[in-house]
């Protein structure tokens, strides 16, 4: 891990095997927090390293899920005119290319790197369509398309020890390729902690497609 670390960076633990926000240092360890919030947790700063756009992207996904869950809904976007992220042109393949950018940030909750593709998006259309769209002028048209699992994409299974009087255990298979995996998990973490109680997730990413 870089020596110093801006609060918030993302990284992953090899040894929860878990995405998780940099907090801080305390002592020999630094401060770790689930992505979305959650119980913090210390971690070995030499073992840890900044997460890839793959982990970022799931963690986001798994946090979305929780949210959706406990019933938390998503803040909705600032009100002010100014502040709404630039519209991309209908048919621009740029446009396009720079909003994908934006809504993988958005899902991995990675705001400097949504802010960064929005700034890249309003440049291009500066530059190639004299401006974003204006409000009130947008331009739609309907195009079909089918949301389909995206077969390119191995789904992702996993499970959270919750047993516990006070705190939960916190322990964790780590994503998984299949349930078989996670079971087998459970079962070795049972036998040595005498563990009863799971929260099992399921990840799997989707892509539209035209019809």
């Amino acid at each position: 891990m870089p020596e110093r670390m801006e609060p918030g960076t993302l990284v992953y633990d090899p040894q929860t095997r878990k995405v998780g926000e940099y907090q801080d240092r305390t002592g020999p360890y630094v401060i770790l927090r689930p992505v979305g919030g959650g119980r913090e947790w210390q971690a070995d700063p030499a073992r840890v390293r900044a997460a890839t756009r793959e982990e970022r992207l799931s963690a986001g996904v798994r946090a979305a899920n929780d949210r959706s869950r406990e019933g938390r809904a998503t803040p909705p976007p600032p009100a002010a005119e100014a502040d709404r992220p630039p519209v991309p042109v209908p048919g621009c393949a740029a446009c396009e290319e720079f909003a994908t950018r934006r809504d993988e940030a958005r899902a991995a909750f990675d705001g400097t790197a949504e802010t960064d593709a929005n700034v890249l998006l309003r440049r291009h259309q500066h530059r190639e369509h004299g401006g974003a769209p204006a409000a009130g002028r947008r331009i739609f048209r309907y195009v079909p398309y089918s949301i389909v699992q995206d077969a390119s994409a191995q789904p992702e299974y996993e499970a959270y020890c919750v047993s516990g009087d006070e705190a939960d255990c916190g322990a964790g298979s780590g994503p998984c390729d299949t349930p078989d995996e996670v079971e087998e998990w459970q079962r070795r973490h049972t036998q040595e902690t005498r563990h009863l109680r799971y929260r099992r997730s399921f990840a799997d990413y989707a892509v539209l497609e035209r019809q």
